[in-house]
Formats: C-alpha cells, structure tokens, sequence
C-alpha cells in the first residue's frame, strides 16, 4: 500500500446532495429523512445547539477576554537578522523569506531595532520602528514602506 492508493473505507462516506421528499420511489420520499413526527421532524424544529430550554453549553461556560476581528498578525524581525545580507543587497518579504528568516509573512513585517547593522541595504517592509529605521539610513541605506 501507498499513500497514492489510500481510499476511504467502503460506506464511510455519504453524499448530501439527493433530493429530499420526491416520492418513494426515489429512497428519499414521504418523510423525507426526517422519521415518524417528533419535534425534529416539524418545520419550526430547534437550531443547533438548543437545549431544550436549559441553559446551553455555549452560554454556561465562561468567556474571558476580547477578541478583535481586525487584528493582524504582524511578523516582526530585529535589525540584526539582516546581517546575512550583502552589502548593497535590496531586502524585501520574499528575500527574507528566501534566507529562512521568516515562515509566513501572514500580514506583513515589521523590522524593529534591536541589534546591530553593519551594511547598507534597501530594505522594503511594511512597518519600522523608529530606531531601525534611524540605524538604516545612519549607514546610507534606504527604509521603503511598501
């Protein structure tokens, strides 16, 4: 066996799109898929996750905190990691990402001044602080946002 002739196991899988209520003859018919009456099988039957009135398990359990749907996932680098750069080297995602330095640029970069620079190179991030950005141009070099 090989992972190329890996399959389901036999009856492990079903489809969804039949046609529900379209006579007996069709598998699917009179009830539906629904069975013999029953709170479930009625039009206003409850949503998932409903109890039955008691008090649901997404609202027992407590919840801390505050979740920003905004949020961005920024990647930030120290000055010092550019050091495997070549003197007059252009640094941008791609190149960082081709020297190992970063995995997934996700939202994008920002490059913080922790270390020491010794080169001069053009580097194009999204973001800087203000101390990387002083210790690029310091040494003749370029800080782009792009």
């Amino acid at each position: 066996m090989e992972l190329s002739n890996l399959r389901p196991a036999e009856g492990s899988k079903h489809s969804d799109n039949f046609r529900r209520g379209r006579g007996h003859g069709s598998g699917n018919g009179k009830t539906a898929g629904k069975g013999h009456k029953g709170q479930k099988a009625r039009s206003g039957a409850p949503r998932i996750g409903f109890e039955g009135g008691q008090m649901p398990l997404y609202r027992r359990i407590p919840k801390r905190g505050f979740k920003n749907r905004n949020h961005k996932e920024i990647v930030a680098i120290n000055i010092s990691a550019l050091e495997v750069f070549e003197n007059g080297a252009t640094v941008d995602v791609e190149a960082l990402m081709a020297q190992g330095l970063i995995k997934n640029p996700a939202d994008g970069v920002k490059l913080l001044g922790n270390g020491e620079l010794t080169k001069k190179l053009n580097v194009k991030v999204n973001a800087y602080s203000e101390s990387a950005k002083e210790v690029i141009e310091k040494l003749g070099g370029t800080a782009e946002v792009i």
